[in-house]
């Protein structure tokens, strides 16, 4: 027995890791912070972008150069079922597909996107995850029983099945809940939120049956995992479908962060399980950066963080809104020509942008009024509320394509005192982001979420299609009534250019 123990210890134990190799991945980690440093401001992303790229490129060729597929049985490692070669065919292919999409897609579809590549994510842990419970002895994580010997079929340690089974659930979670999502975002599913009864105890049951399937799959003697693991996928599926299905189209923004978290931590999951510390560190970066803008995200619209980890927020059966105003108020109707008249004679002008901007594709023709104004000598800034669109920076990431200088972009709590001393503000495509129910109702579904105090603004002009829909909060908004707001009824990218030709 001492020696059959020896030669499992001989088993398990790695070949030694090449320090240049720890190395390599070390640098593409700096990179890969860099990186997140230069995203967090609009002028410097384009720069964080490259630091990405680079770091990704060194972590990728230095997992290729060292992929050397082994046949050392003894150890039970098994030859890989794939060389170099068929690994950059994959490679390419993925990268025609990738430039292709990416080619291809309007800058308005950037959220659908987005949720679809975190979808891709999620699977891939699932498929790496299954391939390492298969296939133990490719990945290293295989070790002999003791009491059987060498002869025996190779099993895997209780805490290499736990990094399984959490990169398993993990990435099946964000699979699912980034497939509904994604169909939430492109329109292909009702955008509003689908609140089944029991709901939040059917969630919890879940999530806990999720944890004790993964503890029985880390105990389970070997011959007993493989219906815990299928439970544990089938479960983990069905959690992130039912996390996402009862939140509505308003609040996509915190959904798209709180699943690119999710695909962060299933990486760093499945990095543990393949042994590759840029896996790690790029998971456990991604996961916990979008855990705190899920956070930013949530008291940006006075959510409860916790509630957005258990799914259903803000969905409560008493506050889906109907999407229709309750009442028909009088209102004032301008024109382009009128809008133009007092654009023009005004001296500080603020515009809040919005997911109608985004459908309407009028930043560039936004961009172009701007810049006549600012010729006549009026001061343009640019205000973005934090959830504005359907994922964080949406607005910032449109207006950055129509080359609005940044130093014009402000966020809310850097520009929303200067309503007071603006002459006009200028809502293209923003609802609930600019409500004063936020401030003054305590029944409404959007209360004491901040917005910008556009009735402080001596005139302010709203654009949207018509008088009809009243935001995806389902509240009516008190700015299309006031006194000094003037509305404009059109299709944003119309009107604006509309704006442009009696300004020109």
């Amino acid at each position: 027995m001492p020696e059959v123990q020896s030669a499992s210890q001989a088993a398990v134990e790695h070949a030694p890791v090449n320090p240049w190799v720890a190395l390599a991945y070390l640098v593409s980690g700096v990179f890969f912070i860099l990186a997140l440093r230069g995203l967090s401001s609009p002028a410097t992303s384009r720069t964080g972008n490259r630091f990405g790229m680079i770091g990704m490129l060194i972590a990728v060729v230095t997992t290729l150069v060292t992929h050397v597929p082994t046949s050392d049985l003894s150890n039970y490692q098994v030859v890989s079922v794939f060389g170099l070669g068929e690994i950059l065919i994959a490679i390419a292919i993925g990268a025609i597909i990738g430039i292709t999409i990416a080619r291809r897609i309007a800058m308005t579809a950037m959220p659908e996107l987005v949720a679809a590549f975190h979808s891709l994510v999620g699977l891939a842990a699932v498929l790496v995850g299954w391939a390492a419970y298969l296939n133990p002895g490719a990945f290293g994580i295989a070790v002999p029983p003791p009491e059987f010997g060498f002869g025996s079929l190779p099993v895997i340690e209780p805490v290499s099945r736990i990094e399984m089974g959490l990169g398993i659930a993990i990435g099946a979670i964000t699979f699912s809940g980034s497939v509904i999502a994604f169909l939430k975002l492109s329109g292909r599913m009702k955008g509003s939120p689908i609140l089944l009864p029991g709901r939040h105890f059917i969630n919890l049951g879940t999530l806990v049956a999720i944890i004790v399937l993964t503890a029985l799959f880390a105990m389970a003697a070997p011959g007993d995992t493989m219906p815990l693991i299928v439970a544990l996928t089938v479960l983990a599926f069905a959690i992130g479908f039912l996390l996402i299905i009862p939140i509505g189209g308003a609040d996509m923004p915190v959904v798209v962060s709180m699943l690119n978290s999710y695909s962060g931590w299933a990486a760093a999951a499945m990095g543990f399980t393949l042994g590759n510390t840029a896996m790690i560190i790029t998971g456990a970066l991604v996961g916990s950066s979008g855990a705190i803008l899920s956070y930013i995200m949530c008291r940006a619209m006075n959510r409860s963080f916790i509630s957005v980890i258990a799914g259903g927020f803000g969905a409560d059966d008493s506050g889906a809104g109907g999407g229709e105003a309750k009442e028909q108020r009088p209102y004032k109707q301008g024109s382009a020509a009128d809008a133009a008249f007092m654009l023009e004679q005004a001296e500080k002008v603020i515009i809040i942008p919005g997911y109608g901007m985004a459908v309407a594709q009028a930043q560039h023709a936004l961009r172009e009024m701007a810049d006549l104004l600012e010729e006549k000598g009026v001061e343009v800034k640019y205000a973005i509320h934090p959830v504005a669109g359907r994922m964080p920076g949406h607005m910032n990431v449109l207006l950055a394509e129509a080359s609005v200088p940044y130093e014009n972009v402000f966020e809310l709590e850097d520009i929303n005192s200067e309503f007071a001393q603006a002459d006009v503000a200028f809502i293209i495509g923003a609802n609930d982001v600019v409500n004063p129910a936020a401030k003054t109702d305590k029944s409404s579904p959007i209360y004491g979420m901040p917005v910008f105090d556009v009735d402080k603004a001596k005139q302010v002009f709203f654009i949207k299609r018509s008088m009809g829909g009243v935001g995806y909060a389902g509240v009516d908004n008190d700015v299309f009534y006031m006194d000094q707001t003037m509305m404009l009824l059109s299709d944003a990218k119309k009107m604006v250019e509309e704006i442009v030709k009696a300004l020109d």
